[in-house]
């Protein structure tokens, strides 16, 4: 039976929220935002970062995966591909989760393909344990050295998504 051990609770995630979309619309200010959230794990971050931020900005996703259950299988497949022009576009990527880098590094690879002005990254959770890549998160709500968590968007095996807060799985 798996336990939950809390690590972030649901108020501390909305205070952080807040205080993102108020710095990317400090940021942003003049320019061409385009929040790109990464599916599937930043759909309920991307929801809430959205109205939080007060300038006018535009809202794409791109589906990409590289996890069987807890571990990065090491093969990056994309499921959904943008569906705006990112040309000469300034292009937040919105993360659930930046952990190893792979996947986050091939997803920009593939952006910078279609000429943006500029590519940012946003996460809910900069975490570092497995981090194998460099990688600069411009903007990052929480940062954990370690654990395998869930809740708010991240899953295990598709599951505990729905949390609204978030736990350390222990299987």
């Amino acid at each position: 039976m798996p336990e939950f051990i809390p690590l972030i609770s649901d108020l501390e995630i909305t205070k952080q929220i807040q205080k993102t979309g108020q710095k990317i619309s400090s940021d942003y200010k003049e320019k061409d935002l385009v929040l790109v959230g990464v599916l599937k794990g930043s759909f309920i971050f991307m929801a809430d970062l959205t109205r939080q931020i007060s300038i006018d900005h535009d809202i794409d996703f791109i589906g990409a995966s590289s996890y069987e259950g807890t571990s990065s299988t090491g093969q990056i497949v994309f499921t959904k591909q943008p569906d705006l022009e990112f040309e000469s576009r300034d292009i937040l990527l919105v993360e659930d989760i930046v952990d190893t880098g792979n996947t986050l590094l091939k997803i920009i690879e593939f952006i910078q393909l279609l000429n943006p002005k500029s590519i940012k990254i946003c996460t809910l959770i900069d975490k570092h344990e497995r981090r194998e890549v460099k990688m600069d998160v411009d903007y990052s709500c929480f940062s954990l050295d370690k654990g395998f968590i869930v809740g708010y968007g991240l899953d295990y095996n598709e599951k505990y998504r729905n949390l609204p807060a978030i736990y350390d799985l222990k299987l």
